[in-house]
């Protein structure tokens, strides 16, 4: 409170301080996480969400680990030192630091599980990709046949995530299982150590496409993500990994680098395709990337030779090796109704998933999501172009708010009933760089890291 005099009077009158409009979101989002709990557990039955601690694939149980120390010293330092060092590191130290970091954080986080059930066994149960290895001697054969074993009622079905994938999901485990990197350990360390890179490729996309000091203020939260307790160990992780390199070398292309950036792009972009159904979606993403990039392309507009010639690479190799990802795509939205999606209830899930956004997000992500709302509002009603700074805030809360527009058009589809937590990834690490808004970061920070250990801790996740 604080002490105002009256006017004409020699009395003092007291005026309540504002409350921040970022805890009125805040508010809002624990609201939304309340009610997915409280009617997930007492409206609804596990026959019917066919969940074991909605809006999360898990159950509750409490549990300590050989990962706990480490997790706590990685949150406390980067809440203590990450801002400081994000500003003060140089760029090329600055992007490893993150990635080691980020490496550090998951590994610790997976590891409050245990090595078998937090890392080595998640890639190798009955639905997993390691559970058909065997199945695959004969690549090409297997590839010209994956389509038949996609349904419930096929012979052989494939478990749930080969068949709800394109096979260079399934391919990429078969291929390190060639190499003589076979088992579920080297699975989830390849797992692991490629989709921690996933922030550091959103610095680079940010940095080309904003500004250098915004990518800087959000490399913190990139690092400290709750979606890290997903990240290790789930092969939705390694996704993200592959799409956010394709956003981020696109944003190099069109921003005046070399050409072969727009081949590595599309041919990651191609790859994320036959890896997850879901993330074609990142063309939303690319088409801002292109629209915010719009002075390069107009320069150099050959660049979409490379660009293209790349994305025709890896759907050309499938569908000479005999795959057909249109049809099998129509069989999956098939299988999809057949398993528990045909149970799970819409009404719920369109709105449950944004609550399980918000837990591998983060309420930071929350607030800084509010705030790059209110760039757009700002710029819209200005009317004028923005310059300097100013204009830097809205190019990054555009690209922000392409990326929620894509995760909205995931979740009203209906192809994403529950376990949103796992398989929107790929997303939530975008609308992270959201956090470069926020001002006081290390409270902000603090809130990320209680969220994800509490998560870790309390609830025993599993897919």
């Amino acid at each position: 409170m604080r002490d105002l005099p009256a006017y004409g009077a020699g009395v003092t009158v007291t005026r309540p301080r504002p409350v921040p409009r970022d805890l009125y979101a805040v508010a809002a989002a624990v609201l939304l996480v309340t009610a997915a709990v409280l009617v997930g557990r007492y409206v609804y039955t596990y026959d019917d969400l066919i969940v074991g601690w909605p809006p999360l694939l898990g159950r509750w149980d409490p549990h300590l680990g050989p990962g706990t120390p480490a997790a706590v010293v990685v949150a406390a330092a980067v809440v203590a030192y990450g801002p400081a060092a994000a500003a003060r590191l140089p760029w090329r130290a600055l992007l490893p630091a993150a990635w080691g970091t980020a490496l550090a954080w998951t590994w610790s986080l997976a590891l409050i599980d245990g090595w078998e059930r937090g890392v080595a066994g998640r890639l190798t149960t009955s639905q997993e990709y390691l559970s058909v290895i065997d199945r695959w001697h004969d690549i090409p054969a297997t590839l010209r046949d994956f389509n038949g074993h996609i349904l419930l009622h096929s012979p052989d079905n494939w478990p749930a995530h080969v068949a709800g994938h394109p096979p260079g999901a399934t391919l990429t485990y078969v291929l390190l299982d060639r190499i003589g990197l076979g088992g579920g350990g080297w699975a989830g360390a390849l797992t692991i150590t490629v989709g921690a890179t996933t922030g550091v490729a959103v610095l680079v996309a940010v940095r080309a496409l904003a500004a250098e000091r915004l990518a800087r203020r959000a490399a913190p939260f990139l690092v400290l993500a709750p979606a890290a307790v997903w990240m290790g160990t789930s092969a939705d992780g390694y996704f993200a990994a592959v799409a956010a390199w394709a956003v981020a070398l696109l944003a190099l292309a069109v921003t005046g680098r070399r050409l072969w950036w727009a081949a590595g792009s599309g041919l990651l972009f191609g790859l994320t395709c036959y890896l997850s159904y879901g993330l074609t979606l990142f063309a939303v993403v690319a088409a801002a990337v292109l629209l915010l990039g719009r002075r390069g392309v107009r320069a150099r507009p050959v660049l979409f030779v490379p660009l293209l010639a790349g994305a025709a690479v890896v759907p050309v190799a499938f569908t000479a090796a005999g795959f057909d990802w249109w049809e099998a795509y129509h069989l999956l939205v098939e299988r999809y109704y057949e398993g528990a999606a045909g149970v799970r209830p819409y009404a719920y899930w369109v709105w449950a998933n944004l609550a399980c956004t918000v837990l591998i997000t983060g309420l930071a992500t929350v607030a800084g999501l509010r705030r790059a709302g209110g760039v757009l509002v700002r710029r819209r009603a200005e009317g004028v172009r923005a310059d300097g700074a100013r204009a830097e805030e809205t190019r990054l809360a555009f690209l922000v708010a392409a990326v929620l527009l894509a995760l909205l058009a995931a979740d009203l589809s209906g192809m994403s009933k529950a376990e949103t937590e796992r398989i929107w990834l790929p997303f939530a690490l975008w609308l992270l760089a959201a956090c470069a808004f926020l001002t006081r970061p290390r409270g902000w920070l603090a809130a990320q890291a209680v969220l994800a250990l509490l998560l870790n801790h309390l609830v025993a996740t599993g897919w």
